[in-house]
């Protein structure tokens, strides 16, 4: 992270006070100590009082009732001696109701934040700066050892650390059905003109080999961008080298990709695709659920996901549906240069809890012991298939020391994921400012605006960014460039 970054991440120092105010859980009899305190007096963790109590808040698709969250729940409780209560919204109502619990005093001890929410609240004081307690730990040194401090590292702010992702962030790579590729005569793209060749292949041909032509399309993804940082990774190919938000330039000052004109040359190569028909003709619709759905009933054929363990699952998925299974794994094209790998969602403890020294003690720390606890993060305790429970066991900061399922793991699934790891560099980290926080929930809807008038509704792009700066677009833009680059 530059001087320049750290120097212009809104200030996250917390108060005493802020820190000692009341929450539902990590009840106590005896006295805590607030992580103010702790970074400023040199506390050690380690002393912590046992919480009687934690609450969490989880996202519904986190050790779920079909993977035996009772059972979660009961073994966690054996292992540690401490009550566990589980808030668990819904997966698409996730964020609505993390905004809300934020904007009351009713917060839970500990939640799993994706990168924007992290930033944001940590810029309102409204996380516990754990630094004190994790630099020096005993997880600070497994993460080390395994090769991983960089990941923790890149989510500090200011340099201070509020929150622990347990597995790399990943990302999206693009597979594309060999079959189809087969069908057609065609190689794996290297470059965006025989990307494009391959897409007209599978639109106007018969890759599926069902004797009909045209019956097919050949991309399809869950909306034309995404709606959480990197926004680009459902369509690489595509975007290339332009980006729609906020990123750190070489020399260390920060530019909106929205407003240059690799923006404006994307928007040109995916209005093309969609006229061409090439391309879902309901993609500003699609969740990702429609796109798999879509691929398994072997509607189109190149289909950018997640790396790794998904490699598997698509293909599987595919062979349950009657449909040629084997997939390819695409490098970034020529023009696409590398895959951009998201930052990790983050388990934060938040300020309100009484005792965080005691919840990152008995929570944070045990979710990657490397043993029973971390196996339970990361198996279903009610599945003898090694089904994923949170912690992606590929992605693991702090690896297993006897990983059960090890012997699981497919030939593609390391395939893929060493082909992303190799192709692939970290988004950049997006935080909050002050103008960052005030404008840039409009600003990115008047972004997807644009893009749809665009892509979908072909309207002419400078038209389109006229209106833009109309509504203020530009005005907000440039607010929060000038706040991100200020001294």
């Amino acid at each position: 992270m530059s001087n320049k970054k750290v120097a212009t991440i809104s200030a996250v120092l917390f108060t005493a006070g802020m820190m000692l105010s009341a929450c539902a859980g990590a009840d106590t009899t005896e006295t805590t100590v607030s992580s103010a305190v702790a970074v400023s007096s040199g506390y050690d963790y380690t002393t912590a009082p046992k919480p009687e109590k934690i609450t969490m808040m989880v996202d519904g698709t986190v050790v779920t009732q079909e993977n035996g969250r009772d059972e979660f729940e009961a073994r966690w409780e054996e292992l540690t001696g401490i009550e566990l209560e589980i808030i668990q919204p819904e997966h698409d109502v996730y964020y609505d109701e993390v905004t809300a619990t934020f904007e009351t005093t009713e917060l839970p001890d500990v939640i799993l934040l994706s990168s924007t929410y992290y930033t944001t609240y940590a810029a309102k004081d409204l996380l516990a700066d754990i630094s004190a307690y994790y630099d020096g730990s005993p997880l600070e040194a497994s993460i080390e050892a395994a090769g991983n401090a960089s990941l923790i590292d890149g989510i500090r702010i200011n340099g201070k650390l509020f929150g622990i992702s347990p597995t790399r962030g990943n990302g999206c790579i693009t597979y594309i059905k060999k079959a189809w590729l087969d069908n057609v005569g065609m190689d794996v793209p290297t470059t965006y003109d025989e990307y494009m060749a391959m897409l007209k292949a599978f639109t106007e041909g018969d890759p599926d080999g069902d004797g009909i032509e045209g019956n097919t399309y050949g991309v399809s993804a869950a909306g034309i961008i995404n709606n959480e940082a990197p926004y680009v990774n459902y369509l690489p190919e595509f975007y290339q080298d332009a980006y729609p938000s906020f990123y750190e330039m070489e020399d260390g000052t920060w530019a909106d990709g929205f407003m240059q004109e690799p923006m404006k040359q994307a928007l040109l190569r995916l209005r093309d695709a969609y006229e061409k028909g090439y391309m879902d003709q309901n993609i500003a619709e699609n969740s990702t659920g429609d796109c798999r759905d879509k691929y398994y009933a072997n509607e189109y054929g190149v289909f950018t996901y997640w790396a790794g363990n998904w490699a598997k699952t698509l293909s599987g998925k595919l062979v349950e549906a009657g449909v040629d299974g084997e997939l390819v794994a695409m490098a970034p094209l020529a023009e696409t240069g590398q895959y951009l790998e998201r930052v990790a969602p983050v388990w934060a403890i938040t300020s309100a809890c009484k005792n965080p020294a005691g919840v990152y003690k008995y929570f944070l720390e045990t979710m990657l012991d490397g043993g029973e606890m971390e196996e339970l993060w990361t198996y279903s305790p009610i599945s003898d298939s090694y089904a994923k429970n949170h912690i992606d066991h590929m992605l693991a900061v702090v690896p297993l020391a006897n990983d059960p399922g090890a012997g699981s793991i497919t030939e593609k699934q390391t395939e893929a994921l060493n082909l992303f790891n190799d192709n692939s560099r970290m988004a950049d980290l997006p935080y909050s400012t002050d103008a960052y926080s005030t404008y840039n929930d409009e600003l990115m809807a008047l972004k997807k605006e644009l893009i749809h008038k665009v892509v979908i509704d072909g309207a002419d792009v400078e038209t389109a960014y006229a209106e833009f700066t109309a509504a203020n677009g530009a005005y907000m833009s440039q607010a929060i460039v000038d706040s991100l680059n200020a001294e």
